[in-house]
């Protein structure tokens, strides 16, 4: 059983939640950058949220089904296609062997993410499947996906088996066929373009002059083409300090804003490196890195504030309902 990768698209790579434990030896956390569309595929194809999974980036590749697979697609809408018929997303559905899946322009945002039932049959490293691409390791052989490669995947879960049996029937004459139900979309983050997105105040926000403290709210930045997994470099209005201040490297994390001597202030992404020397004006809330995660290149981002203790409810709002939707599927993978 697998997945023949016909075209690789952009860039395609295999993630789970991310390489944990292994930061004070160098190795970066990587993952998804969409964790919550991660994890929600992972739970509609009847996986654990750990599973591996395809992040699909802006032009996503042509896949071949070598065999039957019960698979599922969230995060951004890029037109996919099975044979030619439009893919529903956020919901599981069964693909017949034979089926190419497709995509088009992105209706929204930038990150698809592609969940098959028993997961990806490839080796974990330090505990991950996650590709460290500046590394060459995780993944499928440490890289990007090409054309002409095969991933084996595993048998369904006993999940997934339940829902094949559900849909199996359905399928003559089509490529695929889908459950006739979907998560509530209330669950789903708003991947609007040009978002705003929630912080805290950084570290190192005393340290800039008042005007650029005042900047970092007021203005809009757009998002620079040499934007990547590492981090998303902002156009806009230049920030810095009071005065000129040698700081020591120190930790950083996924949606660390740092700000460079020349103003211009970089988000770290999933792929960020484990420490920096750069001030930190701000760091990004956790519930709003996957909105973050899909801003495409060249739309633009504002910041809102909002304290500690907000984020931290914010992020437990987010948990429960996750746990919620989990309990939902488990019971609709059973009826």
């Amino acid at each position: 059983m697998g997945l023949e990768i016909i075209k690789p698209g952009m860039r395609t790579t295999v993630q789970d939640r991310g390489r944990y434990g292994h930061q004070k030896e160098g190795i970066i956390t990587s993952g998804a950058m969409d964790s919550f569309a991660c994890r929600v595929a992972n739970m509609l194809a009847g996986n654990a949220e750990e599973e591996a999974v395809l992040e699909i980036t802006l032009t996503g590749p042509t896949i071949h089904f070598t065999d039957d697979h019960l698979i599922a697609l969230t995060g951004a809408d890029l037109s996919p296609e099975l044979n030619g018929e439009r893919v529903a997303m956020w919901r599981p559905f069964l693909v017949k062997k034979g089926a190419t899946l497709s995509f088009g322009v992105s209706l929204s945002g930038c990150r698809a993410y592609l969940a098959v039932s028993g997961g990806l049959d490839i080796p974990k490293l330090m505990g991950s499947y996650a590709t460290y691409l500046q590394a060459g390791i995780g993944g499928y052989q440490g890289r990007a996906l090409q054309a002409g490669d095969l991933i084996p995947c595993h048998s369904p879960t006993p999940a997934g088996i339940a829902l094949f049996s559900q849909v199996s029937g359905a399928t003559s004459g089509h490529a695929y066929t889908a459950v006739h139900w979907t998560p509530d979309p209330q669950f789903y983050p708003a991947y609007n373009p040009n978002p705003t997105i929630r912080a805290i105040k950084g570290p190192e926000y005393e340290l800039f002059s008042d005007t650029s403290q005042g900047q970092i709210w007021s203005e809009r930045f757009q998002v620079s083409a040499q934007s990547d997994r590492m981090g998303y470099r902002l156009q806009g209005v230049s920030l810095y300090l009071s005065e000129e201040t040698e700081l020591i490297s120190t930790a950083v994390t996924f949606g660390t804003v740092q700000v460079p001597p020349e103003g211009t202030p970089i988000v770290l992404m999933a792929d960020h490196q484990t420490t920096g020397g750069y001030p930190r004006i701000l760091q990004v809330v956790s519930v709003d890195l996957p909105i973050l995660a899909q801003v495409v290149p060249g739309q633009t981002i504002a910041f809102e504030e909002v304290s500690l203790e907000e984020a931290q409810q914010l992020y437990i709002r987010q948990e429960q309902n996750l746990t919620q939707l989990a309990r939902a599927i488990h019971l609709k993978h059973n009826i």
